[in-house]
């Protein structure tokens, strides 16, 4: 989405693949694309429900995967009575209907999105990876039972998806509660965190339990953080929605079982940057373009490098760049990543822009080539996209110049036709 809009996950009592495909539906995802999804993924008798609960005085959404005989997912059994629903995987189980390999084959043949396609992959092949580091089997050798492998497809594909429809740019999570206690599993009771889900929540941030008690965060749950969250969300935010809640699969009652996702935009101030600079002089000139192109990857809106004496006589560089306050962090990591300083500086600054669009021009012989335009107070001012200049001139034969020029003056004509004369760059011979 090109507003900048992201979620925020709040797994203050956890996080399920229900919950959150729950939580994703009450934010505005379509709900039909759900409706059609286990056909879609070889489970042509299983149904999706989706009705409103109650959890603790606040109305959430349930999801449910229901078999044709009326099974559902049920609870796994807890010493603490625990609040998800859940199902856990098993290594090798013959009983069990599913592997996770023959699951990834379903979502290759289904017909998905491309990024929904590979992200549900990875989400279950780190299923399938926890698992067998766990039980010491391959991966694709985990199985679930028939009713827990449609829950699982549905879970994960249909949040991928439910994202995808909110058109979202990224997802953050607060810490999240795990839960105490013990859960049952196919060869008894285990501790919470069960041990695959510990191994998904490798390098995610957790939180206090609060009153949570039993398994609070699944596998299912875990893994779609580790696909899709970016870690903690930007130090300042505005919300756009932040009523979106979904249910567990139980209602203990002293709590809300239930996850919060907040629909949220950058909060800064119109015109507003972060500018970060810093001094190096140990760092080699010929490693200063790529570290250019990471800081733009990174976030970057513009990165200058200029020559410098420091101390000792010694000639150095200051890099400096401008970038929007949501990614300052990002791109402070990255600057200590890929260059060799030890500190940099930063201060939020006003930045004042006309407003810029973006047209295509004719080109001729079927070309069409991009140009900016921004609206000055003296009349609009174009620039033709320097890349697309020189693909026309490569094929034309022409001089890039020239090409620019015959550009710049067409798109004059275009934006404003009272006033091309005095905006037309003239020939060289005039």
């Amino acid at each position: 989405m090109s507003d900048g809009r992201f979620a925020i996950l709040d797994p203050a009592a956890g996080i399920s693949g229900d919950m959150l495909l729950g939580a994703l539906l009450a934010a505005g995802a379509p709900v039909e694309p759900l409706r059609d999804l286990p056909a879609r993924l070889g489970f042509p008798d299983v149904s999706v429900q989706v009705r409103p609960v109650d959890r603790c005085g606040i109305r959430a959404t349930k999801v449910d995967v229901i078999m044709p005989d009326g099974r559902q997912e049920h609870p796994s059994v807890s010493a603490e009575d625990g609040p998800q629903a859940h199902h856990h995987h098993h290594s090798g189980d013959e009983a069990a209907h599913h592997h996770i390999g023959e699951l990834i084959e379903r979502i290759e043949r289904a017909p998905l999105s491309s990024p929904v396609r590979e992200r549900a992959i990875r989400a279950f092949r780190l299923l399938g990876e926890a698992e067998g580091r766990v039980h010491g089997v391959p991966a694709a050798e985990v199985a679930l039972h028939e009713l827990g492998a449609a829950d699982a497809m549905v879970d994960i594909v249909g949040t991928l998806e439910g994202f995808e429809g909110l058109g979202v740019d990224r997802v953050y999570n607060w810490p999240v509660a795990v839960g105490t206690g013990w859960v049952r599993a196919a060869h008894g009771v285990i501790p919470v965190p069960a041990p695959a889900t510990a191994v998904l929540l490798e390098g995610i941030e957790l939180g206090p339990n609060g009153p949570v008690t039993g398994e609070a965060t699944t596998p299912t749950g875990a893994a779609l953080l580790r696909v899709l969250s970016s870690g903690a969300p930007p130090s300042r935010w505005r919300a756009v929605a932040a009523g979106a809640w979904g249910a567990g699969g139980r209602n203990p009652g002293g709590y809300p079982n239930a996850l919060r996702l907040i629909l949220a935009e950058p909060a800064a101030e119109a015109g507003e940057v972060v500018l970060i600079s810093t001094d190096v002089d140990d760092l080699s000139p010929e490693y200063l373009d790529p570290l250019r192109d990471a800081l733009f990857a990174a976030g970057a809106l513009d990165v200058q490098v200029w020559a410098t004496q420091m101390k000792k006589g010694r000639t150095g560089f200051r890099i400096e760049m401008t970038v929007p306050p949501p990614e300052a962090d990002r791109v402070s990591e990255t600057l200590f990543r890929h260059s060799t300083t030890a500190g940099l500086r930063r201060q939020t600054v006003e930045r004042v822009t006309l407003a810029r669009r973006e047209l295509q021009v004719d080109a001729g012989d079927g070309m069409r080539v991009r140009v900016k335009v921004l609206d000055a107070p003296d009349g609009p001012r174009v620039k033709p996209e320097y890349d697309d200049v020189a693909l026309v001139a490569s094929r034309t034969g022409r001089p890039a110049h020239e090409v620019a020029r015959d550009l710049h003056n067409r798109a004059i004509r275009l934006v404003s036709p009272d006033t091309a004369t005095r905006s037309v760059i003239p020939n060289k011979e005039s």
